[in-house]
């Protein structure tokens, strides 16, 4: 049963918390789009092209891209860490009907639900920016390759290496929360023991 004491989260602001994160990651693929159109184009045109940036149907028509995009990147990043994905997963559950179970364990304990699905919101930001830290190293490497200034070489250098480390960077933090997510789930959902409800002491409990 639900735990009374603890109410569901608001729809609305679940909602709002999904449009947030898809945006966080649909921001950063526009920006590694417009970097390659910039790439494409060369200075002249870009430089023509600036002040349309400024206008109040240019925001809007960027930040509808920016969603759909960030939706794009999010199926794009999943699909390409599936198979690692369910690696980690077998860790802890044999099978998916038993994950599948865990998880529909856990929804009868809203405050728990709660943090998992913070934990899983900060796996998809990972993830998704894993792609989009690779595209943008790529695409600022393109850009810089059409404009001439100082330094340029070892500009390029230190961009690429810094994109690397965050790129890795974004890939061990997607794989550290997607394994504790599993076992964390795989703890409080394990038929031994009933899950730990913040707040209440559980039988047998030795309180700390």
């Amino acid at each position: 049963m639900t735990n009374p004491t603890q109410p569901e989260p608001p729809a609305l602001a679940a909602a709002t918390a999904m449009f947030v994160e898809v945006l966080v990651v649909g921001i950063g693929t526009l920006t590694a789009a417009m970097l390659l159109f910039i790439a494409l184009m060369g200075p002249a045109t870009t430089t023509k092209l600036a002040p349309i940036a400024d206008s109040s149907l240019a925001a809007g028509v960027g930040l509808a891209a920016a969603y759909a995009l960030g939706i794009l990147i999010d199926r794009a990043a999943d699909t390409i860490l599936t198979p690692q994905r369910r690696r980690l997963r077998t860790r802890h559950f044999p099978a998916h009907n038993t994950y599948a179970q865990a998880r529909l364990h856990l929804s009868d304990y809203p405050a728990l639900a709660a943090r998992a699905d913070y934990a899983r919101s900060r796996m998809r930001i990972c993830r998704g920016w894993l792609l989009n830290t690779m595209a943008l190293t790529l695409t600022a490497d393109l850009a810089m390759l059409r404009y001439s200034f100082p330094h340029r070489p070892l500009i390029l250098c230190a961009t690429t290496l810094l994109g690397a480390m965050i790129a890795f960077g974004f890939y061990r933090a997607w794989h550290s929360l997607t394994d504790t997510g599993y076992r964390k789930l795989a703890e409080q959902t394990t038929p031994a023991a009933s899950p730990l409800i913040p707040g209440q002491p559980q039988p047998g409990a030795v309180p700390t």
